[in-house]
């Protein structure tokens, strides 16, 4: 019965992942025809304003759309939509504000799928996914440290971190504060390359240097707290077996 519920959980994230694909897909159809129809180049991305009825919010109102709805593609790099900001609006503050407030919204569906379905969506996606046994690794780590630093870090999928922490049954209070701070350091990271520097130039992802240091840093501080676990798991197995 078990394994039945857990395929069906798997189905139907494929289902959402196929839907949320081709919903991106038309979308960037869309766009790439709107952009040769009005000859507006990568460089010249801050022109879309322009020529949408509504300007900057009508943009901002697209990146969230189109944000909410990625999050059930699960692996959709989140980056991708910060740097597009950043190319898209004048000012740089504005962009990050408006990738803050997709990237809150995009946290909430995912978690409360997890939610539902629980420790059975887990287990349906490990074998698709064995990203998930990092973080099923430290289920009894620190709650809000654990989702901060794998957001921050990007050690996963974002999307597909938010749908495990909410099958872990993580308090979405932790859960969403962690994970919008974790975020918020990409989102500056990411939409300062798209904002100040120039795609063409392979110096200009220097800007997102951080991020990698970042990366690294959070496995380093992973691995340590996976082999505290571990240290402490085999010390209480000993004391259980004396006892007995």
């Amino acid at each position: 019965m078990a394994e039945n519920t857990g395929n069906r959980y798997g189905k139907l994230v494929k289902i959402l992942q196929v839907f949320s694909f081709l919903f991106m897909a038309a979308m960037l159809t869309v766009c790439i025809v709107f952009m040769a129809k009005n000859h507006i180049s990568v460089k010249t991305a801050d022109q879309l304003t322009l020529y949408l009825s509504g300007g900057a919010f009508t943009v901002a109102l697209i990146l969230i759309g189109f944000s909410i709805v990625k999050s059930f593609a699960l692996i959709f790099p989140p980056a991708i939509l910060f740097v597009l900001s950043g190319m898209v609006f004048d000012s740089f503050l504005l962009a990050v504000f408006v990738n803050f407030i997709a990237t809150a919204l995009s946290l909430i569906l995912p978690y409360y799928l997890g939610r539902f379905t629980g420790r059975q969506m887990i287990e349906a996606l490990t074998g698709r996914f064995k990203a998930i046994k990092k973080i099923d690794d430290f289920a009894d780590a620190n709650s809000f440290a654990l989702v901060f630093i794998f957001k921050a870090g990007g050690l996963m999928p974002s999307d597909l971190s938010s749908l495990i922490f909410g099958a872990m049954n993580i308090p979405f209070g932790k859960y969403f504060i962690a994970s919008n701070l974790g975020m918020l350091i990409l989102n500056v990271l990411w939409t300062l390359l798209g904002s100040k520097g120039d795609l063409s130039n392979p110096f200009s992802y220097l800007y997102a240097l951080p991020a990698l240091v970042f990366a690294v840093v959070a496995s380093v501080v992973m691995n340590k707290i996976k082999k505290k676990k571990q240290i402490q798991d085999n010390k209480e197995e000993t004391e259980t077996d004396e006892e007995v």
